[in-house]
């Protein structure tokens, strides 16, 4: 068991032995919770870039993902038609 102390400015250093049994390398982000019972639980953030796309872009990808006509037929003739096991009268019920 280790012990830190409380600083003026409220902040803790974890002790390096600690950090490093929990798997937290230094510069790690974690989440800090207070917990109902006066515990604090200390935890790895997983944090994640946005990305934000302009109407530009996703034109880009709707003009790269569209079907040609010919393949675009293929597909609507495989989805109009029933599947070797659907019995009449169940499709989309």
């Amino acid at each position: 068991m280790e012990t830190a102390k409380i600083g003026n400015k409220e902040q803790v250093t974890i002790p390096g032995r600690v950090l490093e049994e929990a798997g937290l390398p230094a510069e790690s982000q974690v989440i800090i919770e207070a917990e109902s019972d006066g515990s604090i639980r200390l935890r790895p953030a997983a944090l994640y870039p946005i990305e934000v796309y302009s109407d530009e872009r996703i034109a880009d990808f709707e003009r790269e993902n569209r079907l040609p006509g010919s393949l675009k037929d293929r597909v609507e003739q495989a989805v109009s038609r029933p599947a070797k096991n659907d019995l009449p009268g169940d499709r989309f019920q």
